[in-house]
Formats: C-alpha cells, sequence, structure tokens
C-alpha cells in the first residue's frame, strides 16, 4: 500500500512539474501594426492580469483595476467580434488593430468611422500596457 501511496504521490509531483500548473484563460490577443517604427506590437492580456508582449511574459501583470477594465472591454468586444466586425481606415490611419478573442475577432484602424466605445478603450489599454508593462517605447 505504501508503494502506491509513494507512486501516486511521485506522478502528481511530476505531472504539476512537467505542465508548469494551471496557466490562466485568455482574454484576447492585439496585434498591432502601422506606419510608426514602434507600431508592431502583439499584446495578449489573460483574466489574472497577466500580460505577453511580442511573445514575452512581462514582469508586471495588469493592476486591478486594469483587469476590470480589460475584462469589460471583453464583454463590450462581445458583439462585434461574434460578428467578425471589420473596419476601414480612413486617410491618415498610422495604427492598425487585429483583436481575437474566443468569441471572434474585429479589425480597425486609429481613425475607422464608427468605432464602438470598446475600440477606444482597447486602444487606450494597449498604449498603457506596451509602455507601463512592456516598457516598449511608442
Amino acid at each position: 500500500m505504501k508503494a502506491v501511496v509513494a507512486l501516486c504521490a511521485c506522478a502528481s509531483a511530476i505531472f504539476t512539474a512537467g505542465c508548469g500548473g494551471v496557466r490562466a484563460a485568455d482574454l484576447f490577443i492585439v496585434y498591432r501594426s502601422g506606419s510608426t517604427a514602434h507600431a508592431r506590437l502583439t499584446l495578449l492580456v489573460n483574466e489574472e492580469g497577466g500580460v505577453s508582449c511580442n511573445g514575452h511574459q512581462a514582469n508586471v501583470k495588469l493592476s486591478d483595476p486594469e483587469i476590470i477594465k480589460a475584462r469589460e472591454i471583453q464583454e463590450e468586444l462581445e458583439k462585434p467580434s461574434s460578428s467578425h466586425l471589420s473596419l476601414p481606415a480612413r486617410a491618415g490611419s498610422v495604427l492598425d488593430y487585429f483583436v481575437r478573442d474566443e468569441k471572434g475577432s474585429v479589425r480597425f484602424a486609429d481613425n475607422s468611422a464608427g468605432q464602438p466605445a470598446a475600440f477606444h478603450k482597447l486602444q487606450l489599454l494597449v498604449v498603457q500596457a506596451s509602455q507601463e508593462i512592456c516598457r516598449l517605447p511608442e
């Protein structure tokens, strides 16, 4: 019986260590591109506030108020994302955004006409996270 218990404990330890534990679900991933030197960015935000910048996990997480904002943005993106809303850029556009979440995706530019409020909130969150958490130049 002791051998079975020891074997189970060992298997459990290997499983946990091998899998790295439980990962938080992703809220959304933002792909930003554009005509400026530092426009290209891939920003992944998970439901616990973890942020990945251009494929590298950031050392800092979103603050609690920022996590709440990110979750609100995700909820507000539900309808446009599930309908795969794509808004064309107007003349003078600098940044383009492609956002994916569990419901679908949206595509828009910084100056697209008819942007829902969630798109403006998302752009602000991306700028703040890229500067304050990712420490990327803007």
